[in-house]
């Protein structure tokens, strides 16, 4: 009998994925640690190096594409990986992380990609823009669930920054008179374990399960093709376990992105098959343990995403430990065109942020994703508002929101912040950054979504 494998599943969000390969690790007769904030230090003591708790293989959840600080998750990751040996180590996720640099990768290894273009001057960028067609995909290098994401017209001026993350452009593979759909093949070591076909929502044309796309089963059907092209890119890019995506052409198939930490929700949903107990059998395997793989195709039929029992008992904020927004907050405000900074008013009554029709007009605040039906104090019944995607920096953290967009001319503020960003924050009423703000001015703000 092979002796137990401690895996360490490096976390520090909480997610049903990590909830699901300690699970895993641990029903298949091994010990799991969630490593997160509350539970993992590391020490050099006399040249040795420890850490805690103690694991001998760690298979790495980080989260970065849409953190604040990415280097310093990586640099977390990397200093883990020095110690143990390390699933998707923070090199191939960086490369992964970063959409271009993947697409780089993917190119050199032979493997079909769009045809994209990254410049670090607005004029280069915008001189390249007709090449890629009457509509182009325009995106922020770093991203997640279809945020920071747009389809653009040929004549539409770009910026080489949305925020302070790198865009680029990239050709739009589509095919006329269809619904806008990819797959997602989810591979795990040197095999495929599922894959799902992903429809785009009515009124938008990205395929992402955030986004409230529809998903099917593709396992079945996925061709050998396909799954040696989805094999070959987790490989190009250097990762142990990827959700690959990939769009088809008129003239075959494309690689658009890997994901280092693609979720198992959607791909559970439509194929009833978890990828938990997969990448938790790779870990095990990687630190010299073993496994019953029938085992390891009963536990994948189930998405166990209960929480563990080596879930750390979390610490209590200290207080005030949370960043402090104010009533009236200056903030900065991007689209695909520039950034601009206004003065925003903070409701926590608002569960989506709200943006004036000519302020997004003025960003590049777009294309319309759908329509969302909003309550105010001035409608009784709601009305219908168009929602768009804009990047809104506060104190220095950027947030991709989808915003609705109004008239707020009549209105002190042009931009809304609401819950979708108010939640990383507390709210002192008693805090303005407009000095000069008129306290006499009535406002009508939204309040609840149906």
């Amino acid at each position: 009998m092979t002796e137990t494998v401690t895996v360490g599943v490096l976390s520090t969000h909480t997610s049903k994925e990590s909830k699901a390969i300690c699970n895993a690790v641990a029903d298949l007769g091994h010990e799991p640690e969630w490593l997160r904030r509350e539970n993992t230090a590391v020490s050099v003591d006399d040249g040795e190096v420890l850490l805690e708790p103690d694991v001998d293989v760690v298979a790495n959840r980080l989260l970065m594409s849409n953190a604040t600080e990415p280097a310093e998750e990586l640099g977390l990751a990397a200093t883990l990986s020095r110690a143990r040996p390390t699933l998707n180590e923070p090199t191939a996720v960086l490369t992964a992380l970063h959409k271009f640099a993947a697409a780089v990768a993917l190119s050199e290894a032979g493997l079909p990609v769009p045809d994209a273009f990254l410049a670090l001057a607005p004029e280069r960028l915008n001189d390249e823009r007709r090449h890629h067609g009457p509509e182009a995909v325009y995106k922020t290098a770093i991203g997640t669930h279809g945020g920071g994401t747009w389809k653009i017209d040929a004549d539409e001026p770009v910026n080489p920054t949305v925020g302070n993350r790198q865009a680029f452009l990239q050709r739009l593979i589509d095919r006329d008179g269809e619904r806008h759909s990819d797959l997602r093949v989810y591979v795990v070591g040197d095999e495929v374990v599922g894959a799902m076909r992903r429809f785009a929502p009515e009124g938008d044309w990205r395929t992402n399960v955030a986004l409230g796309g529809d998903v099917v089963d593709a396992t079945a059907e996925l061709s050998a093709t396909v799954a040696d092209i989805a094999l070959a890119a987790t490989d190009a890019v250097g990762l142990d376990y990827a959700g690959v995506d990939l769009v088809e052409g008129y003239d075959g198939w494309y690689v658009l992105e890997v994901n280092p930490t693609a979720g198992f929700k959607g791909l559970f949903s439509a194929s009833g098959v978890s990828p938990a107990p997969h990448v938790a059998r790779l870990a095990i395997e990687h630190a010299g343990g073993s496994v019953d793989d029938e085992q390891v195709t009963r536990l994948a039929e189930t998405l166990d995403d209960t929480r563990p029992d080596c879930m750390p008992r979390r610490s209590k904020r200290p207080r005030g430990a949370r960043p402090v927004v104010g009533y009236i907050e200056d903030v900065a405000v991007a689209g695909t065109r520039g950034s601009v900074r206004v003065y925003a008013k903070s409701d926590t009554g608002a569960t989506r942020s709200s943006i004036d029709t000519s302020l997004a007009a003025e960003i590049g605040a777009g294309p319309i994703k759908s329509m969302t039906r909003v309550k105010s104090g001035s409608v009784r019944d709601g009305e219908a508002r168009p929602v768009v995607d804009i990047v809104v920096g506060v104190g220095g953290e950027q947030h991709t929101v989808t915003a609705s967009v109004q008239d707020r001319s009549h209105m002190a503020y042009p931009l809304l912040l609401g819950r979708d960003i108010l939640e990383h924050y507390r709210v002192d009423v008693q805090r303005r950054a407009d000095d000069e703000a008129d306290p006499e001015r009535d406002e009508e703000e939204e309040s609840t979504e149906e």
